[in-house]
């Protein structure tokens, strides 16, 4: 039974939600706020219950702290929104309650109802926790008008983590107002200092895309300040939160098909079915505490229902980084990360069993991972490529740990070992720190030393037959060799509301290697420094204007420089469909082992000049575009070349539950004496996303790869001569997915790969599908 003060609170919260409802869009071009820095509230624990259904009638928010003082960041400078926001905050024994009330146009609002994560230029609004207040983490919770769900773990070292995931609930509705929003946070789901009260930097945001993209928030920010989450307001008050213990398990099936032609080299040879397969797996959590988790998995479904998209790479001569979104390596992911990618957790790629321990203690963040891996990528770096082999079966571990030294700053280590099946192995030992020396100015850097032993195999060369490999010491041949290395990178840093800058050197040794990173290059030295200038014009077109400058110099250990750049830019950003425009010129040289004579060969007169742009022209189409030309080196054909390249995306949104995403990549080089063709790619990628309801989407995705490259090779007494190199390819991949969380989802879908085979002496080119296959995986999230 209420109380006759609960009623009238009850009544007067009920009152002033009306009145901030009731005002009209056109009175709030007047509206005020006052910037506050580093605001603080308390918060109380609300007796009554919450239900996570978009409206705010529930009595549970009869006792919640209200927060109206918001004010515009971006590109105001804490000057007054022109609409107006209200936040709301309170908790019970199991979740952390946020709600927001956003006056607006109905009509003007964006929203796209999609999968979690997808919505990229929508309203939304957002919370930001930083449980521990070190600035060294934090998560990120945004909700779009239509509920859907997205969230980020940022990290001081890495910035913002977008495949990051955890459970919690949320609901939202458009009025004739604008609208509202409602979130549940789970306390189990968060990571937070075992005590009996809470004290968290918080702070609440609030997206507006509209011609400019506006963003509001609870906060004042000081745009001379490098430190991110050190201006955030401080949320006391939440006490006597259990902490997250408990058992999750996540039980996985995937069944699958695979075809393959019975004769790679015969594409009328026909596809041979392979028999359908099964694989379980199974993944456990359990929570310790609120800040110690330990997760293990038996045969962890690593598989990756969202394909990679096909990178250039007809004129590169190192292997390429693809980011890293399987489940497992969601908890914990920033606490592993560093300057260099000493742990790429990719290079864990068919593992038999995994097990991860993660300890965030008052003053001290630990990581542990181990893994026996089936399948082990070994990446050679060489002094002008990389060339990636499989080694078998490895263990591999992990070790880090991160203590903060003060607000914004950081230290810590990374240890790593892997060893192989059979012999050989390769280990480092790092020390980093990130250092926050005044308001604007840090340094941050990492100094690594690895100890390399290669595996001593009968065909040392094989996979290597057609490179010029050098089989000295710390060549890509396995022949037992024993070695170590160091690296090392520092970097100085000024970022301020006008001028910023950074200094930047980093340098890796001949003999440094690492079997649990990625470090496509060794044997070099390299510089370079930036900086900008930004101006704020007060109206006209341009909203931001900002000319850099930016030069890097890399040079050998014996002193032989590799390359040299210099290049200016000014970037823009207009008033007008959130348009940015930079447009950029730069000149250098480059040296490269000449493929036919084995010298050593400079290029000069390098350049090239271009432009990226990219506009949001309304809620249903947007754009981003680049364009380039210049004056180049063809690597494979130890040629200069005149190059052009160009790159366009563009979302379509015919209405709000389909998105259609298409993307066109080309580049092509020309000899700049001869004018013959010396390499091309285009690369076209459209996909076609329809959400049928929150937990049904169908989605399809069609690629064609075309690339062509003339290698240059010294055929005997005959002399130099090319030979060219070709593949065309057409992938399609349709996929459904009903998805009731993160991690309890259903896909559905099969990959196509067709394959063009040229013309040869016997039969006439054609298409045919090379490969396909069919699966179907299912996993459960269940939480004790």
């Amino acid at each position: 039974m209420p109380t006759s003060r609960t009623v009238g609170v009850r009544a007067i919260t009920l009152m002033l939600m009306a009145a901030l409802w009731m005002i009209p869009p056109a009175a709030l071009a007047n509206f005020t706020s006052e910037p506050v820095f580093n605001p603080e509230l308390s918060i109380q624990k609300t007796p009554k219950e919450i239900k996570i259904d978009g409206d705010l009638n529930d009595a549970g928010w009869s006792g919640a702290t209200h927060i109206m003082n918001f004010v515009e960041r971006h590109p105001g400078d804490n000057t007054a929104p022109e609409v107006a926001t209200k936040a709301m905050i309170t908790y019970d024994e199991d979740h952390l309650y946020v709600a927001f009330v956003c006056v607006d146009d109905p009509s003007a609002i964006r929203a796209t109802m999609c999968e979690r994560d997808r919505f990229y230029n929508d309203d939304a609004v957002c919370v930001m926790i930083d449980t521990y207040g070190d600035a060294s983490w934090a998560y990120e919770f945004f909700v779009n008008p239509y509920g859907v769900q997205k969230d980020n773990l940022w990290s001081s070292v890495a910035g913002e983590d977008s495949g990051f995931d955890l459970i919690w609930n949320s609901a939202a509705k458009i009025t004739e107002a604008g609208y509202q929003v409602e979130m549940a946070l789970p306390f189990s789901s968060l990571r937070f200092p075992n005590q009996s009260m809470q004290s968290w930097k918080m702070d609440f945001w609030r997206n507006r895309p509209r011609e400019s993209f506006h963003q509001y928030s609870w906060a004042a920010y000081d745009r001379n300040e490098q430190c991110w989450p050190c201006q955030w307001g401080t949320v006391s008050g939440i006490g006597d939160v259990k902490p997250g213990k408990g058992f999750e398990v996540l039980p996985t099936f995937v069944a699958f098909q695979s075809s393959s032609l019975h004769d790679a080299s015969d594409p009328h040879s026909g596809l041979r079915d392979g028999d359908v397969m099964g694989e379980p797996s199974i993944g456990g959590k359990y929570a310790l505490s609120s800040d110690v988790t330990f997760e293990a998995a038996w045969n962890p479904d690593f598989s990756q229902i969202e394909s990679d998209a096909a990178q250039v790479d007809v004129n590169t001569s190192i292997a390429l980084f693809y980011p890293e979104r399987r489940p497992f390596f969601q908890e914990g992911a920033d606490v592993f990360r560093t300057l260099f990618n000493s742990f790429y957790t990719r290079t864990v790629n068919d593992p038999e069993y995994a097990v991860k321990l993660v300890s965030r203690k008052p003053g001290l963040t630990l990581g542990f991972m181990s893994a026996q891996d089936e399948s082990t990528p070994y990446l050679i770096p060489l002094d002008e490529s990389s060339i990636l082999r499989n080694t078998g079966r490895s263990y591999v571990n992990a070790l880090r740990a991160t203590k903060p030294v003060g607000e914004g700053s950081q230290i810590g280590f990374i240890a790593t070992d892997r060893r192989l099946d059979g012999g050989g192995y390769g280990s480092i030992l790092a020390l980093d720190g990130n250092v926050r020396l005044a308001q604007s100015y840090a340094i941050d850097g990492q100094f690594i030393s690895s100890f390399t032993g290669e595996p001593d195999k009968a065909g040392a060369t094989e996979g290597l037959e057609g490179l010029a490999i050098d089989e000295g010491a710390h060549s890509a041949v396995f022949d037992g060799e024993s070695y170590s290395g160091n690296a090392f990178i520092a970097r100085f840093k000024h970022f301020a509301r006008h001028w910023s800058f950074m200094i930047d050197y980093n340098q890796v040794d001949p003999s440094y290697r690492t079997l649990t990173g990625y470090d496509p290059w060794v044997n070099y030295r390299q510089g370079s420094v930036w900086t900008g200038y930004t101006f704020y014009p007060e109206s006209g077109l341009f909203q931001r204007i900002q000319p850099q400058v930016y030069a890097e110099n890399r040079w050998m250990y014996d002193g032989t420089r590799r390359w040299e750049r210099q290049n200016f830019s000014i970037d823009n950003q207009l008033r007008w469909a959130q348009t940015h425009v930079n447009i950029y010129v730069s000149r250098g040289s480059q040296a490269w082992t000449n493929g036919v004579t084995g010298e050593f060969t400079e290029y000069d007169d390098l350049y090239d000049f271009g432009f990226s742009t990219y506009s949001r022209f309304n809620d249903r189409i947007g754009y981003s575009l680049s364009y380039e030309r210049g004056r180049s080196v063809a690597r494979f054909a130890d040629a200069i070349g005149t190059e052009n390249s160009f790159f366009i995306d563009v979302d379509i949104k015919p209405f709000d539950r389909l998105l259609i995403e298409p993307n066109f990549n080309f580049v092509r080089s020309t000899h700049a004496d001869t004018k013959k063709e010396l390499f091309r790619q285009s690369i076209t990628r459209t996909r076609f996303r329809y959400q049928v309801n929150k937990e049904l989407s169908v989605r399809l995705v069609v690629q064609y790869n075309d690339a062509k490259a003339s290698i240059h090779i010294s055929d005997g007494d005959l002399g130099p001569n090319y030979y060219q190199w070709s593949e065309k390819a057409w992938d399609v991949d349709p996929l459904i997915t009903y998805r009731l969380s993160p991690f309890s989802v259903l896909y559905a879908g099969s990959t196509q790969d067709y394959m063009y085979f040229p013309e040869n002496d016997v039969r006439s080119s054609v298409w045919k599908l090379s490969s396909r296959q069919f699966f179907v995986k299912i996993q459960h999230l269940f939480q004790v």
